[in-house]
């Protein structure tokens, strides 16, 4: 995948050969990427959606099972669809924007009440956060 780094981690109890073939299944070939870890074995892991949805399941379990037994603590995988979590790229922005339109047009001072209010409407603290 061009949009991969070029050296990642990967479990070790994934075969070159596997990585290979489960590559196609991902969406732009972008299979998990282990993105960072923490001193007590606990590691965040990104992957793309499965495209086959028939395939979806069987993949997903191969990679959670190599993923436990690369663990230290052979840990369960903990499995989140940021997706349906976090805000797109789209709703990020457009707080920005109402971010940026209020720090320009309303002056604090003079409506300070309506000013936070607004600062609230534009949901950038939440997102930020």
């Amino acid at each position: 995948s061009p949009s991969l780094p070029e050296y990642f981690v990967v479990p070790s109890s994934l075969a070159d050969q596997d990585l290979k073939l489960y590559s196609y299944s991902f969406i732009g070939r972008r299979m998990p990427l282990w993105s960072w870890n923490h001193p007590n074995g606990s590691a965040l892991v990104r992957m793309a959606n499965i495209k086959d949805v028939l395939q979806q399941r069987r993949i997903d379990q191969r990679i959670c099972n190599a993923i436990t037994r690369s663990h230290p603590l052979r840990s369960d995988v903990y499995k989140s669809d940021l997706d349906k979590c976090l805000p797109n790229i789209q709703e990020i922005q457009a707080a920005h924007s109402k971010l940026k339109q209020l720090c320009v047009n309303e002056p604090f001072e003079e409506t300070e009440e309506k000013w936070l209010s607004s600062l609230e409407n534009t949901h950038w603290l939440e997102y930020i956060r």
